[in-house]
This record gives structure tokens, C-alpha cells and sequence, in this order.
């Protein structure tokens, strides 16, 4: 007789907390409720003095007491293991064209929540939850998004073998049929070398940074002396330039601008065959002379 009302799910629902029952009692009235829904209605009615359905409103006095339904209990749980829900969910929980549908779903499919690799099937929450206690204690691997992605086109099987003949993932039917003869190792074998290289080349890029970085800040230390000594260089040009100048007007005008003596004193003081001039507009930019004297 329960067997015909299994679809209305209405009557399996609590009308208080609006999910399917928990620990369901029914009242004198007919109405069943969650244990710990009714209870908790029930505690808030004890300063009344008496107690009433939250449906019908039919009041008891004293407080009845209440006993778990057990036949209603075995209902409810048919039900759970069906996939069936108190309400239906909101419309964005229902699987669209690019999303992945539970595979336990009856005509229209929720989002699948998790998939399992042992199973090959994907399941939305509440069949997960039945997953999970019928395959309580076994090594069930489950994985989040498209199951597609790891199962091979032609077998039907997970991919779990790494064709390195032709760099891509096959299954172990692969490997006896159009793989035959191939280098083959584990899909998990082949990510770890694969993790392993990636490791190493990160530490190649790290290294070549570094490397860099101390080259760089070598040249920025090397620049930075550069601009000292250039600095120094152009002091003691002017400090030349100085003196000289004040050693001819203490000899004050020279009487023959021919004397080679007045001559050979300036080619003294500028005889460099090259000076560096760092100017006052760009000190970057460095001038560099050909032989010859300055002043003719």
C-alpha cells in the first residue's frame, strides 16, 4: 500500500521545517511531523496549558506523547535512496548543456557534485550521500568536473595508462589493441616525472634570475663608480684649468704670445691625449677627445 504513494512526496514532507521527515511522528489528529520539529513546537505551548496541531490546529490536553512511526520511517528512507526531494530545488541546481548531470537522476537531471572514477558516474549531492554509505570503507576516488575528460572514447574506461610513443593518455584495452608495442607507463607514474621536470625547470628559470639579477646590480655598481670617477676627473680638470689661470695673472700679460716657454707650460698642463667632459646638462653623457691641445 506505501508502494502506491511513493511519488507524492508531499505527504513525506514536515510542515514545519518543509524537508522530508526525520524520526517521523504522527499526531491524534493524522498530521505527522519531525520529532524534533513537533517537540520544539510543543515546548513553546507549554505556558498555554495546552498543545495543538500546527496544522489543524486541534489542541491536546495533557501533552501527548509522542513514539517514532517506523512504518513512516521506511517511507521516508525509500525515498531518500530513490533520489527523491521534499521540494524542488531551485532551477539553478538542474544540469544545463554544458554542465555535467548526476547519472542517478531520474528524468530531469540535478548538477552532478562529484565523480567517481571507480564508478564511472557522476552524482548530484543527495546521491552522493547514498554513494558514500553503500560504498562506505572502499577506495572510491572521487574528482570534481567532467568525468569525459578521463574516460577513453573508444573503451569506455578510465584513463589510467600514459602513451609516450604518442605523448596522450589511453586506457589498458588501448594498450592491448592500437598501443600494442608502445612505451607505456601508469597515468600516476608519468605525472610524477612530469611534475619532477617541471621542478627542475623552475629551478633552471630561478637560478638564470638570479644570475641575472646579480649581473644587473653589478652593472648599476659598476655605473655608479663610473659616475664617481667621472666626477673626480672633471674636479681636477677644473681644479687645472684654475690654477693655470691664476699662475698667468700672477706672471700678468704675456709680453710675447710666442715664447715657447709660455708654450710648453700650457702643453704641460694639458698634454693628456684624452679627457673625459661630463657636462652640467647631461652628466651621462661622456665626451671623449681625440690627442691634441685645448687651447690654441
Amino acid at each position: 500500500m506505501a508502494e502506491a504513494h511513493f511519488e507524492d512526496v508531499d505527504l513525506m514532507t514536515c510542515s514545519i521545517c518543509l524537508d522530508l521527515l526525520k524520526d517521523p511522528v504522527t499526531t491524534a489528529c493524522g498530521h505527522s511531523y519531525c520529532m524534533d520539529c513537533i517537540i520544539e513546537h510543543w515546548d513553546q505551548d507549554d505556558l498555554k496549558g495546552f498543545y495543538s496541531c500546527p496544522q489543524c490546529r486541534e489542541t491536546f490536553i495533557p501533552r501527548p506523547v509522542l513514539n517514532r512511526s517506523t512504518v513512516l520511517a521506511e517511507v521516508v528512507e525509500k525515498l531518500k535512496y530513490r533520489g527523491l526531494q521534499a521540494a524542488p530545488p531551485p532551477a539553478h541546481c538542474y544540469a544545463g548543456p554544458l554542465d555535467v548531470g548526476c547519472d542517478s537522476c531520474i528524468g530531469r537531471k540535478l548538477k552532478a557534485f562529484k565523480s567517481c572514477l571507480m564508478c564511472l558516474a557522476s552524482y548530484c549531492e543527495t546521491h552522493l550521500k547514498l554513494h558514500n554509505d553503500l560504498n562506505r570503507g572502499k577506495k572510491h576516488k572521487l574528482i570534481d568536473g567532467q568525468l569525459q575528460e578521463k574516460i577513453c572514447s573508444h573503451h569506455d574506461k578510465l584513463l589510467e595508462v600514459y602513451c609516450r610513443t604518442d605523448q596522450q593518455c589511453i586506457c589498458l584495452l588501448c594498450v592491448m589493441d592500437e598501443h600494442k608495442g608502445h612505451d607505456t607507463v601508469s597515468a600516476a607514474a608519468e605525472r610524477t616525472e612530469k611534475q619532477r621536470q617541471l621542478g627542475m625547470s623552475q629551478q633552471k628559470v630561478q637560478q638564470r634570475f638570479q644570475e641575472r639579477e646579480k649581473e644587473l646590480k653589478e652593472l648599476q655598481q659598476a655605473v655608479e663608480t663610473l659616475k664617481v670617477s667621472i666626477v673626480d676627473q672633471r674636479r681636477h680638470t677644473i681644479s687645472l684649468l684654475s690654477s693655470s689661470q691664476r699662475e698667468r695673472e700672477r706672471e700678468g700679460p704675456l709680453s710675447n704670445p710666442t715664447d715657447p716657454t709660455v708654450g710648453n707650460r700650457l702643453d704641460g698642463i694639458f698634454s693628456e691625449n684624452r679627457l673625459l667632459i661630463v657636462t652640467d646638462m647631461n652628466p651621462g653623457l661622456i665626451l671623449k677627445l681625440q690627442a691634441g691641445p685645448l687651447i690654441t
